[in-house]
């Protein structure tokens, strides 16, 4: 009954209610474990999807909400439309609706957690949640990579990709509705890069004075992976609440 609670989160009363009737109503009404819901953002009255998942509520599409020093994707409008702005750190600790955060490490642990996550260490700090990343990401709109060609240009971790034997190509199952978008990023001369492939998302968790962690999923690969970088970077943004 542990491992129900632990997937089904606001939905445990009524799949523990389905279990007394029968077995087969407890595995239809539970095996999709998200309780779904939307949210409009008062300022300019977009309204997002939002997903329970462990202990948390997140909104299930990255903040669209247009401030200073946030960007639409190559600056097209469009793509601000599909895959939300990036922000720059400061901006995103500020930038979610009253009531909602920007998540922090251990906001994003719980949820790689809840979502049967396995962390592995790599060593000097290094370190990714196994088994998740494409149950976290978007039925659609994440292309395919190959092992050898063009992941090893991109950040040089083909190698150990390809070695740890977690090439999952494109796009995600979904289970959970949190439905992860890849938006790219933007660095501080004004370029873009990965729209499409892969995902970057802040955490309000500082790393020194300059650099603050996120995480990354890509279309390449199974796992969510946590990094630092530079606060002037352009990311994505979910928002979390309690």
């Amino acid at each position: 009954m542990s491992k129900l609670f632990f997937n089904a989160g606001s939905k445990m009363c009524f799949c523990m209610a389905a279990a007394v009737l029968s077995a087969p109503l407890l595995f239809s009404a539970c095996s999709n474990p998200q309780s779904g819901g939307t949210f409009t953002d008062s300022r300019d009255g977009q309204t997002y999807r939002t997903v329970r998942i462990g202990n948390l509520t997140w909104m299930a599409q990255n903040l669209n909400f247009k401030t200073g020093n946030s960007w639409c994707y190559e600056d097209n409008e469009s793509n601000c439309q599909k895959y939300g702005r990036l922000y720059d750190w400061n901006t995103a600790m500020s930038a979610c609706p009253a009531g909602w955060r920007l998540p922090d490490n251990k906001d994003w642990n719980d949820l790689t957690k809840s979502a049967g996550g396995q962390l592995i260490e790599l060593g000097d700090g290094d370190a990714y949640w196994s088994s998740v990343g494409k149950k976290l990401k978007s039925k659609t709109g994440w292309s395919d990579f190959s092992c050898d060609k063009e992941l090893k240009e991109i950040l040089n971790e083909w190698r150990e990709d390809c070695v740890l034997g977690k090439m999952n190509s494109g796009n995600g199952t979904d289970n959970f509705g949190f439905s992860a978008l890849p938006g790219g990023y933007r660095i501080t001369n004004g370029s873009f890069y990965y729209a499409g492939s892969i995902g970057y998302w802040w955490s309000a968790t500082e790393y020194g004075s300059n650099y603050a962690y996120f995480r990354r999923m890509s279309s390449d690969i199974g796992y969510v992976r946590e990094y630092d970088d530079g606060k002037g970077r352009g990311f994505s943004v979910l928002c979390v609440q309690d």
